[in-house]
């Protein structure tokens, strides 16, 4: 796939031996305080990997909240086991679209060069003509995302943790982009250059990372105009009164002009997550459990019209109903509800931290040396990635397999990587080899452990 379909510059995407562009630059993106001028390309190659180069500083918030969180003796906010999830599913996330970046722009050129209208594309008009486009588009395809099922079998996944910071934001689904096709398109016609396009995506992904807190309680008149903390505290509850509202991206104006907006209620509590909450922590899981449930609604149907429906109706619909269901049919959840809280023993959380950690380093070498990877060496390291990341959810989630794979796959590392440096850090390939290597031992023998006891319980019977 070429790079220009992928849509980044390799040369901007993150190394470890550079903090360009400044960290001041970085910040910007974070508020869409961006100088046009600067963020204005030609072609799409020149487009820098903004998303991955946000990635030093989501961590660097995640950790600021944790601190803040904790000093205001408010730690239940932000779980371990829950913000080890979110992080993986932005892990999965970025990996993959990193990947295939720029397919649901297929055929945008070929209606770029039918456009209606034609702009200098280093027009200021163009660049904010993209990020008011972009934005709208955003609220349209978010509110299909709500009210068309199959689409919330994808989007679910940012709604389910039950918890409410920085690395919710983080909880993005695989497949949620490719329902995106077309919803964009349009701004070809209009003469946004796809350059534009791929520049205020990323920027209208990233300004959404910082209203996932409830640390933030209110922007005084930002309120009226901007998506806040506060709108998307009430996007993100399963309460009746907080289902379908505020889709928006950046701008809140969208809601209110059609009908979506609902104000934070300063007297009732949000429940966070799902209406069903999903008693999982594997990200893998929860990337794709929904969408069994909407084919098993779907072929339960008696009508090939109902079975339409159950796809492309909203999840609340139900054979006689509207098309978004009927609202008063649905649970009324209320906060506090129990949360799903498994724990691990101190030692085996250490573990899964400091091993959380490699798998982001391995994430970012994977970003940094892509383009000099053949696709069997890409394709390899998403699997180990992605068994990486789900593994530590099985832990969470008590599955008795668990420590099998994870002895498989850290002597699988150690197999690789005593021959092939990662990181091209030495004393950093060594020692993430050395602890590979005690990992392996240590979970060969607690799978041994786990095949004693199973042969052990079957004698028995």
């Amino acid at each position: 796939m070429s790079s220009r379909l992928l849509g980044v510059n390799r040369s901007r995407t993150f190394s470890w031996g550079t903090m360009a562009p400044s960290l001041l630059a970085r910040l910007g993106t974070f508020f869409y305080v961006v100088h046009p001028n600067s963020t204005t390309f030609r072609t799409a190659e020149e487009v820098p990997n903004y998303t991955n180069e946000a990635v030093p500083l989501f961590i660097a918030f995640l950790i600021l909240e944790w601190i803040v969180l904790r000093a205001k003796n408010k730690k239940k906010n932000m779980r371990t086991n829950d913000v080890l999830t979110s992080v993986g599913h932005g892990i999965v996330y970025e990996v993959i679209g990193f990947v295939i970046r720029g397919t649901t722009l297929i055929g945008y050129e070929w209606l770029y060069k039918h456009r209606l209208i034609d702009l200098d594309w280093d027009s200021p008009a163009v660049w904010w003509l993209a990020a008011l486009g972009i934005d709208f588009g955003y609220y349209w395809f978010h509110r299909a995302a709500h009210e068309v099922n199959i689409i919330w079998g994808a989007h679910q996944v940012h709604h389910s943790s039950e918890d409410y910071n920085l690395s919710t934001a983080l909880r993005q689904s695989i497949f949620q982009r490719y329902f995106s096709f077309g919803f964009y398109h349009p701004l070809a016609l209009l003469g946004v250059p796809l350059p534009a396009m791929l520049v205020h995506q990323q920027f209208n992904l990233i300004y959404q990372f910082w209203i996932h807190t409830e640390l933030v309680k209110d922007c005084g008149p930002l309120e009226w105009i901007l998506n806040t903390p506060s709108h998307h505290r009430v996007h993100h509850g399963a309460n009746k009164w907080c289902l379908d509202k505020n889709y928006a991206g950046v701008l809140i104006i969208w809601d209110r002009i059609f009908g979506t907006f609902e104000p934070e209620r300063k007297d009732e509590k949000i429940a966070y997550g799902l209406v069903t909450q999903p008693q999982k922590f594997n990200v893998l899981y929860l990337q794709v459990f929904y969408f069994r449930a909407i084919f098993e609604k779907a072929l339960s149907m008696p009508t090939w019209g109902d079975t339409f429906r159950a796809l492309c109706y909203g999840p609340g619909w139900v054979s006689g109903t509207p098309r978004l269901g009927d609202p008063s049919t649905f649970p009324d959840v209320t906060a506090p509800r129990p949360k799903y809280d498994p724990q691990l023993p101190l030692w085996h959380e250490i573990y899964v931290v400091v091993h959380f950690v490699a798998i982001l380093i391995m994430q970012q070498v994977f970003v940094a040396q892509y383009a000099t990877f053949s696709w069997y060496t890409v394709l390899m390291f998403i699997f180990f990635l992605l068994v990486s990341v789900g593994i530590i959810g099985a832990m969470y989630d008590g599955w008795w397999w668990a420590p099998l794979v994870e002895a498989v796959r850290c002597a699988s590392y150690v197999a690789y990587a005593k021959n092939y440096p990662v990181t091209s850090i030495p004393t950093l390939d060594s020692a993430i080899l050395a602890y590979f290597a005690m990992s392996t031992l240590l979970w060969t023998s607690q799978s041994l452990s786990v095949v004693q006891a199973t042969a052990k319980s079957s004698k028995l019977q």
